[in-house]
């Protein structure tokens, strides 16, 4: 169940029309180390996070998932665990994300349940109403345009079916927000490009975030485009929030 095909356009940095080329290229050359900086920046918590993201997807038994900009799969993967009878679609544009998804995948056992398509996160290559769910995680930041990948994701879901975020958010409780901005914007950077070689990368990763929705921001973009009963949680005091609505 495994397909992966060069197409796309998705993902960046100002301007709009670079995004796709920036963020593209960014992720190629961070993919082998793109899970060990997840889990140093983190202190290990993503792993958490996105266990609670696949709980709030309350996939039915059966169910079929799309992991939209699936990268590394590390979402897919814990979403085949919480729901051990779902199958998943992974959808991504970066090619040397998705071939170490799908090693981990294969290493898994999970390769007859977890599938990999290329494709855009503005343009996904599939009918209306495919799926139970979509989810995604830490990928909104860099899409072109927020809206119309919420416009897609929630396009390719099932009326009544559930779309669900996990993000990185701004915490704002004071001594805290103060602490996270020291760590993001000062230390990650420095300790990403040391570990990678691509100081840019990690420099671009807070700036990301500094532009990016707040929760309650992102809440309401969420209405706007037709999801119901939008709620969000926030994890880690306040620095990641799952968003959830029904289509």
């Amino acid at each position: 169940m495994v397909c992966v095909s060069q197409t796309d356009r998705r993902v960046g940095t100002p301007p709009d029309q670079d995004k796709a080329a920036f963020v593209q290229a960014t992720f190629a050359r961070i993919a082998h180390r793109y899970d060990l900086m997840n889990r140093l920046m983190t202190l290990g918590r993503d792993q958490t996070w996105r266990r609670v993201a696949a709980e709030l997807a309350a996939l039915p038994p059966g169910g079929l998932a799309i992991d939209v900009a699936i990268g590394t799969a590390d979402l897919a993967i814990a979403l085949a665990k919480q729901t051990p009878t779902v199958n998943i679609i992974g959808s991504d544009f970066s090619l040397p994300m998705m071939a170490l998804g799908q090693r981990k995948v294969e290493a898994a056992g999970l390769a007859d349940r977890i599938g990999f398509v290329g494709s855009d996160a503005l343009d996904l290559p599939f009918p209306d109403g495919t799926f139970d769910c979509a989810i995604s995680g830490f990928a909104l930041r860099n899409v072109a345009s927020t809206s119309q990948a919420l416009a897609e994701m929630r396009r390719v879901v099932a009326a009544g079916g559930r779309v669900v975020l996990l993000e990185l958010a701004r915490p704002t409780l004071p001594i805290f927000r103060w602490a996270f901005w020291l760590y993001f914007r000062r230390l990650v950077p420095l300790i990403g490009g040391w570990i990678s070689g691509q100081p840019q990368a990690y420099r671009y990763l807070p700036e990301s975030l500094a532009r990016f929705l707040s929760p309650e921001e992102l809440k309401t973009l969420m209405e706007e485009t037709g999801l119901q009963e939008v709620s969000y949680r926030l994890l880690a005091l306040g620095a990641a929030a799952v968003h959830v609505g029904i289509s």
